[in-house]
This record gives structure tokens, C-alpha cells and sequence, in this order.
């Protein structure tokens, strides 16, 4: 079948799924496929429980005349996402960077909202599979869309940007994710900077924080929107951002130094969209961080931040540094391994636990493998299960206890045993 085919299938409800486990009735099922998972099995359930017609690639479960055979289930998806985005026609922003880029997404978008009807994607829905889902989400009364792209590699953001075709592009910061991946950092950067080659070739626009460097020199080429334009002024941290814009102050619910060029961008792409400064304050005050980012929990006898979500050296060490400088009587720090370091894993992890020793917190503890292996008189524990065991025999109380790690540590299951 055609594109403009399915589109017209597509049209008639706007709904697209992928998992029977949460089907909506008149849904597209596309029957995708994965390592341990084939979709194709699923087709004929999916119809059962709903759905107006099932995509697959595999001729032997084409069991029902609403079942529609395309070369390629995942392709069609994508190719579909584009035909889309090219019919609706309006306005997409596409964001990615090392780290920030979904409370940067969730900022930019809280704050549109105030004058626009806005889509924007789900969580961290941002790969190959996530943003033709967000671009089909928009429906015929979206009027700007959001788009989150990550990348592990080279030619991954090149690829997203032909799928969503931004018409402006923000990238939060160039770190040291994905390093094994990439090729180390001079590779993030190159990577990350296939958005300002999409944007460059396109005539499209750019915002740009000016405090960034890497930002500044790569978007040299490009049609920018620079965070100056604003009258923004950072006034404090404790611990949450406090800022002013314009005349107004605006005291947000985020924690640390770092949040504040994440706030900026937001401010500064809703200044863009004529968005008012009563509303974007409005906006900015009303967001509360969930799912794991940089979330303040106050239980009967400790206060926590979980920065549990996801880590790496550069998240990391702005993480310990805003940690280090809260005022309060005394600190613990456990942090959980960071992955996909390639061979700088165990520099990096050396790194990051020196400078946690130097900051002169009153605990530190190390879990998994990769931290179990650095050189250092803190506390070590070579699975969580360990630190688990050990906190229950050494209740923490009365502390002020960051948790960072990445996102395969878990490390947010130690909840559960702080009170």
C-alpha cells in the first residue's frame, strides 16, 4: 500500500499504536519489531481489541482482510510520519543536546501552552520509533509541535531531522554522553551539530544560548535567535532557581545552577512566540519536575534530591558541584554507575569520584561495577542489592542525601529504605 493510501486510514481517527497492551479503539497498529518482540504475532489480536487496521511485514499473519502487508513495518511508520508532517505544515521545533532536553522540552512546551495549541513529545519518546510517534499525535488542531531527538551515534539526529523537519532547533548543551558511542566528545559535538547542519541547509533558525561556547561557534553559519535579546538575569539558587525577566521575578521549582539555562531557553522561545511575560512567568512557576529529575522528596526524617533518571560525567559533576554549594548540616551523595563510557569509563568514574571526595561531603557511596573499581576510601558497594543491605543496618537519618545515576542503576528502588 501507498503512503497517501494509509494516510487517508490514518486520517480518519489519527491514531497510531505500536503495543497491544495499550490499543485504543480505530487505532493504526503497526506491528513493529524488536530484538526479543515480533509485532507481526500480535496483528490479528490488536483488530480484537480494536483497532481499524493492523501493519505488518510478515505475509504469513495476514489472517484478515484489514490486515495491510507494507515491505517494511518500521520504515512505513517513519515514511508515514513524514507525509504527515508535510501535510500539516505548521511549525515544529526540534531539540536535542547531552542533557536538560526533556525539562527543557517539558519547560519550552508548559509554556507555549499558554498561547498555543501544542504537541510535544511524550516523555523521552525521541528515537527512530518515538518521533514518528510524536509526529503522528499531531492532529489538524496542533498548532506547534515539539519534537525531542536522542542519539547514541553519529547520523542518528541527521536521520530524525529528515523524519520531523524542523523549522527551529535548540541544542541544550554538548557533554559527555555517550561517549563509547560516539567516539568520545569531539564525536557528541559533531553529532549533536547535524541539527545546525539540518537547520543551515533548510534556512531555518536556531536559538542560542550565548553562555555556551560550542553553541556559539557551530551556529556560526545559521539564522539565530540569541537568549540576549531577553532582559534574563540569573539572582540565586536555594536550592531551587530563582531568576529575573524583564521586570519580573520568577522563582521556579528546580533545583541547581545548571536548570537555569534550561528555564532560559523556555523563556526565551515563548518570548519568540509572542508568548506574554505574565504567562511565561505563570508557566515557569507552575512546572514541577517528576519521573526521577532533580525531584526534592522530604520524607519523616531525611530530605532527598533524585536525580535518578539518568547520568553522566558532565550531568554528574554539575549534579555533586550544586549539591556541594546547598547550605545545610550534612550531606550524602549516592551515586550509581554511568554507562556507555566506552574506554574512558573508568577515568571518567575516577574523576567523578574525586571530585565528590574533594567537595568534603559527610558520606559517599559508590554503586556497580564501574564505580567498584576506582581508587578511594568511600564507601563501595559492587551491586545495589549491596547498598540496600548495608542502609537497612545503617539507617540514614536527619541528612540532606543527593541520588544520581544513570538510568539502568535503579538507583530511585533505595526509596524504599530511606524514611
Amino acid at each position: 500500500m501507498k503512503i497517501a493510501a494509509l494516510y487517508k486510514l490514518y486520517t480518519q481517527h489519527f491514531l497510531v499504536d505500536t503495543d497491544t497492551r495499550a490499543i485504543r479503539k480505530n487505532t493504526l497498529f503497526f506491528a513493529l519489531k524488536g530484538d526479543h518482540f515480533n509485532g507481526n504475532r500480535f496483528a490479528e489480536e490488536a483488530l480484537n481489541l480494536g483497532a481499524s487496521f493492523a501493519i505488518i511485514d510478515d505475509k504469513a499473519y495476514q489472517t484478515d482482510k484489514n490486515i495491510i502487508l507494507v515491505d517494511n513495518v518500521l520504515e512505513t511508520l517513519q515514511q508515514l510520519a513524514n507525509y504527515h508532517r508535510r501535510k500539516l505544515g505548521i511549525t515544529i521545533i526540534g531539540l536535542t543536546g547531552s542533557n536538560g532536553k526533556t525539562t527543557t522540552k517539558e519547560l519550552i512546551a508548559i509554556v507555549l501552552r499558554k498561547k498555543y495549541n501544542i504537541q510535544a513529545t511524550k516523555g523521552n519518546l525521541n528515537n527512530h520509533i518515538g518521533v514518528p510517534l510524536t509526529l503522528l499525535s499531531m492532529t489538524d488542531k496542533t498548532e506547534l509541535g515539539i519534537v525531542e531527538m536522542g542519539a547514541n551515534h553519529q547520523k542518528e539526529i541527521e536521520f530524525l531531522c529528515t523524519l520531523c523537519e524542523p523549522d527551529f532547533g535548540y541544542i541544550t548543551n554538548f557533554g559527555k554522553a555517550h561517549l563509547a558511542g560516539f567516539g568520545g566528545i569531539a564525536g557528541v559535538i559533531k553529532g549533536k551539530s547535524e541539527l545546525y547542519t539540518f537547520l543551515k541547509e533548510n534556512n531555518k533558525t536556531a536559538f542560542i544560548n550565548p553562555e555556551d561556547e560550542i553553541q556559539t561557534e557551530k551556529s556560526k553559519a545559521l539564522h539565530t535567535v540569541n537568549f540576549k535579546i531577553n532582559a534574563l538575569k540569573f539572582l540565586e539558587v536555594s536550592p531551587f532557581v530563582k531568576l529575573s525577566y524583564k521586570e519580573l521575578t520568577i522563582q521556579s521549582n528546580l533545583i541547581g545552577v545548571y536548570n537555569y539555562s534550561n528555564i532560559a531557553a523556555a523563556i526565551s522561545i515563548g518570548a519568540y512566540f509572542k508568548v506574554s511575560k505574565e504567562a511565561i512567568k505563570e508557566a515557569i512557576e507552575s512546572y514541577v519536575p517528576q519521573n526521577n529529575r532533580s525531584q526534592i522528596i522530604e520524607t519523616a526524617n531525611n530530605k532527598i534530591i533524585l536525580d535518578a533518571y539518568n547520568a553522566n560525567p558532565s550531568s554528574m559533576k554539575v549534579a555533586l558541584e550544586n549539591f556541594a554549594a546547598i547550605k545545610t548540616d550534612t550531606k550524602v551523595v549516592i551515586m550509581g554507575d554511568m554507562f556507555e563510557l566506552g574506554e574512558e569509563s573508568l577515568n571518567e568514574h575516577q574523576a567523578i569520584v574525586d571530585l565528590a571526595t574533594s567537595l568534603k561531603f559527610d558520606k559517599i557511596f559508590l554503586v556497580g561495577e564501574n564505580f567498584h573499581q576506582t581508587a578511594t576510601k568511600n564507601h563501595q558497594f559492587q551491586s545495589y542489592n549491596l547498598l540496600e543491605a548495608y542502609i537497612k543496618k545503617n539507617p540514614l537519618e536527619k541528612q540532606s542525601i543527593l541520588i544520581k545515576g544513570s538510568r539502568g542503576m535503579r538507583l530511585e528502588r533505595i526509596l524504599g529504605v530511606i524514611n
